[in-house]
């Protein structure tokens, strides 16, 4: 995607998040800021990125989460020269990604019917709480919000009769991810009907619709049956045992998928009685009965550590697993092995640690060529090498508080 230029005036992370999918593609990103302050994010920590000193910055890990790969621009979008500025960029740029309030940008000159006017191939993705129409429309959004009332935190959590139930959201901005991936699926796809039409289009992007879409199977179940889908804490809805089992010196996950599993799960753990029940051979039947199979299995996990557990079950080919914290999880010899951590070089010298992208292309690998930028550090040089700025035009934006 290095032919691919993206106008970020996104911050926080859904918006972030999609451009940095782009960027990590290859795409030339470039991420409009406001002078002195910049994303809102860069002020959200600690934890804070460490410059060559060992000393902490003034950008937030939570930052550079979400906007590595990109170049920093100031812009006061508020003031007539910044909007010329950001109109300018639009003419050359492939895709904008804003997630400003509705009419916000039209104020400004800076909503789609506006710079596609100038750039009729422009791809313009607009991402939102609620979305470009409703009667919600006009509402603020969280990740938070988004959880509860896109009845994600109905299915999540402790079952509500046992200790701890109730209703718990997931441990990470799954709104905002989520949206962010399907923002870079929908720019993807915009770009490549522009390829054969030749125009770009408008894309508007809701964190609702993603998170409520994110409910896959547990929404077509309740549409199909008109029984809403409630907690099963770590248990599964349709497959049984699959779920978080006690041991003898801790707790695992075994995931017994389908019903050839479960033969060799109950042979692992040494239950050829419970194997040859007719009950439990079906996953019907265990499903139905997991009330009554669920102790007898779980007495036997009980007799063995978790170490000796998944030895056992993984000789047998039965999904398994110990509960890792993130420590844990980059001492994985496979997490190591398709390294999942990249460390990247920062502007001052010193080094960021982030997570490399999944998306594995063999023909178009992703390539990790910048750091999350420091605040505004290419300002000067697109404004000079794309919009062919002068050294006194950039004087007098600099006097002006433009940039």
């Amino acid at each position: 995607m290095s032919h691919i230029r993206v106008l970020d005036l996104s911050r926080v992370l859904a918006g972030p998040w999609a451009t940095q999918n782009l960027a990590d593609l290859g795409a030339e990103v470039i991420k409009v800021e406001r002078p002195k302050v910049g994303d809102d994010t860069r002020g959200w920590g600690p934890p804070w990125i460490r410059d060559d000193q060992g000393e902490y910055t003034h950008d937030s890990t939570y930052y550079a989460a979400a906007n590595r790969g990109k170049k920093s621009i100031t812009v006061d979008m508020s003031s007539a020269e910044g909007q010329q500025i950001v109109r300018e960029l639009a003419a050359i740029s492939d895709v904008v990604v804003e997630n400003y309030k509705i009419g916000d940008l039209k104020r400004y000159g800076l909503d789609y019917d506006s710079l596609s006017a100038i750039n009729p191939r422009l791809v313009y993705c607009s991402i939102t709480g609620y979305g470009q129409t409703g009667p919600s429309a006009h509402k603020p959004g969280y990740d938070f919000v988004f959880q509860a009332q896109g009845g994600l935190m109905s299915i999540t959590g402790e079952r509500d009769d046992l200790p701890g139930g109730g209703p718990q959201k997931v441990g990470i901005a799954i709104a905002d991810v989520i949206t962010g991936m399907y923002s870079s699926i929908a720019i993807l796809a915009a770009l490549n009907h522009r390829g054969v039409s030749g125009r770009g289009q408008y894309i508007d992007m809701a964190l609702l619709d993603c998170l409520v879409a994110l409910g896959g199977n547990q929404v077509t179940g309740y549409f199909s049956s008109h029984k809403v889908p409630f907690r099963y804490g770590n248990a599964h809805a349709s497959l049984v045992p699959y779920q978080v089992f006690a041991t003898a010196d801790g707790e695992m996950v075994v995931a017994v998928g389908n019903d050839a599993q479960w033969q060799k799960y109950c042979e692992a753990i040494g239950r050829a009685d419970l194997a040859a029940d007719q009950n439990w051979t079906k996953v019907t039947g265990r499903i139905t009965g997991r009330e009554t199979l669920i102790p007898e299995l779980a007495r036997t996990m009980l007799t063995r550590s978790s170490a000796d557990w998944i030895e056992r079950l993984e000789a047998s080919g039965v999904p398994c697993g110990r509960i890792n914290n993130y420590e844990q999880v980059f001492e994985d010899p496979q997490v190591i092995h398709r390294g999942l951590r990249v460390d990247l070089p920062t502007e001052d010298g010193g080094t960021v640690s982030t997570i490399a992208s999944p998306l594995r292309l063999m023909g178009t690998p992703v390539q990790y060529e910048r750091a999350p930028p420091k605040l505004g550090s290419s300002t000067e040089a697109l404004l000079k090498q794309l919009l062919g700025k002068s050294d006194e035009d950039i004087a007098a934006y600099r006097a002006t508080h433009v940039i």
